[in-house]
């Protein structure tokens, strides 16, 4: 129904805070944080200015992800956002020489790997990047993405 409402040329203000759904729908993105306006731009914009790409690492065997995730945290010299569930890490990254040296030293343990991607971070990590919680964080005061389209 949004869509068709900004196909006919009518402007739409959304407020949510399912980033997933602001992703697909929004042109302009107002990211709100504890009443602040924090950021703006659009949903490639917002990507962009906040670290470039995301390495996905999921290994074939489940029980390594902990090894996985552990070499990620060494080489990135930072926290990894791991999913249990998915059976992946994934870190954001703006260093090129660490996807060479991820694959290798992954290699080199002997991890073999479902997964190895590198993409575009999803909105929930940009919200991330720029106030330091997640979206969903339940003891955090409320969060909004405006869609300022048409």
């Amino acid at each position: 129904m949004i869509r068709r409402l900004v196909a006919d040329g009518v402007t739409v203000l959304l407020t949510t805070q399912y980033l997933d759904e602001a992703d697909q729908l929004a042109h302009d993105i107002v990211v709100i944080d504890r009443g602040q306006v924090i950021a703006t731009g659009t949903p490639d914009e917002l990507k962009a200015r906040t670290g470039g790409q995301v390495l996905l690492v999921a290994p074939a065997d489940p029980a390594r992800l902990p090894e996985a995730a552990a070499l990620l945290e060494e080489l990135a010299g930072a926290e990894v956002s791991t999913d249990t569930e998915a059976g992946a890490v994934s870190r954001p990254f703006t260093e090129k020489a660490l996807l060479p040296r991820a694959a290798r030293e992954l290699d080199d343990r002997g991890i073999e790997l479902a997964e190895f991607t590198l993409r575009k971070p999803s909105l929930d990590e940009v919200f991330f990047a720029l106030t330091g919680h997640r979206a969903e964080d339940e003891d955090t005061p409320t969060r909004e993405l405006e869609d300022t389209s048409r």
